[in-house]
């Protein structure tokens, strides 16, 4: 895939302020944003519930919302779309790193505490790293954002 000129990438993002915001509301926010997930099998559709339809809808409103922009820019659909998921991923990525890194000061808080130790700290840290631990948003299930 040809990478695009900063010229591009410039129109493609100047465009994007205003059309962000809507983005974000046809998608959902840097919490939500994460790579396309695989296409279930059969067998894990029936047991998954409703999740399948919620990722194909989340997906059609994605592609709607390219092909809008694309359309509005005077630019390639496939280009907004590339565009879209860099963004995602830089901001999913963000906000990876910020959730580990409230987690880690947590976790030195408890280690400070007593309430852990630095051994228990680092294996929840390292489960969390990989993705062992539930991503409850803002905070937690049940937990205000901190």
């Amino acid at each position: 895939m040809q990478r695009p000129g900063k010229r591009t990438v410039a129109a493609v993002l100047g465009g994007v302020g205003a059309a962000g915001v809507a983005l974000v509301a046809l998608i959902g926010g840097p919490a939500q944003a994460e790579a396309p997930a695989p296409t279930p099998s059969a067998s894990s559709s029936a047991s998954a519930g409703a999740a399948p339809d919620r990722e194909a809808e989340r997906a059609q409103r994605q592609d709607e919302f390219a092909a809008a922009l694309a359309t509005e820019l005077g630019i390639d659909k496939a280009k907004v779309a590339a565009a879209v998921e860099k963004v995602q991923a830089a901001q999913k990525a963000k906000a990876d790193a910020d959730r580990t890194a409230r987690l880690k000061t947590r976790l030195d808080e408890a280690v400070q505490a007593g309430k852990l130790t630095a051994e228990e700290a680092a294996a929840i840290l390292k489960a969390a790293e990989a993705g062992v631990l539930p991503q409850g948003g803002h905070g937690g299930p049940g937990r205000p954002g901190r």
